[in-house]
């Protein structure tokens, strides 16, 4: 299993204070700095996951389902919540081309909250699959404070490549057309990467 790179720079710094700390004033100086470093290193993981074929809307990350909302006849969202223990490496929900990326700094809400959406720090992909146009916007939270983003406008995609994290705590929204359905409800815990989120209606119908 991966480490994303800051979470090594983040361990080993710690690592160096506590051994610094430990070699003038005892063994026992260094211990909670040690246990830092731990915690940044399982904060950091990036697991490689296994994605499902056909075409479908996966999660692009890892949490629990706290809003299934339909903003208007044609567009619905799904909003994850990540806490501090979930993987926090995002991933592609669908594969396709991104046409538009948009940072937009603004409030760091508790992540979960509804206004989280319209007012915290966000970064906005705009991605154009076969199905139509699918959004993937990470949000920071009150404990998030920075929002990386691997990728570039014209960059081709494929279902569950990475896409970037999120520190400490932050939510991601996917918002998607009526050619698709949705396969959650409010309070699913799901994958990034793996858990469907939503499904072709053509298909469902079928």
């Amino acid at each position: 299993m991966r480490i994303v790179r800051d979470g090594i720079y983040y361990a080993c710094g710690l690592i160096l204070v506590g051994l610094v700390l430990s070699y003038f004033w005892g063994p026992w100086a260094g211990v909670l700095f040690y246990v830092l470093a731990a915690f940044c290193v399982y904060f950091f993981r990036d697991p490689d996951r296994v994605s499902p074929e056909g075409e479908l809307i996966l999660a692009p990350a890892d949490g629990k389902v706290v809003s299934v909302l339909s903003l208007s006849p044609s567009e619905t969202r799904i909003s994850i919540f990540l806490n501090i223990f979930n993987v926090h490496v995002n991933r592609t929900p669908v594969p396709g081309e991104i046409t538009a990326l948009d940072y937009r700094k603004g409030k760091f809400l508790v992540a979960s909250h509804e206004q989280a959406s319209l007012e915290n720090e966000q970064n906005t992909l705009v991605l154009e699959s076969v199905r139509g146009r699918v959004i993937c916007r990470q949000i920071a939270g009150l404990i998030a404070r920075r929002i990386v983003c691997y990728r570039k406008v014209g960059d081709r995609l494929r279902t569950g490549d990475r896409i970037g994290y999120i520190k400490f705590g932050s939510r991601v929204d996917v918002i998607f057309g009526p050619e698709w359905r949705t396969a959650v409800k409010v309070g699913d815990r799901v994958s990034a990467g793996v858990s469907v989120l939503a499904e072709p209606v053509d298909q469902v119908e079928a």
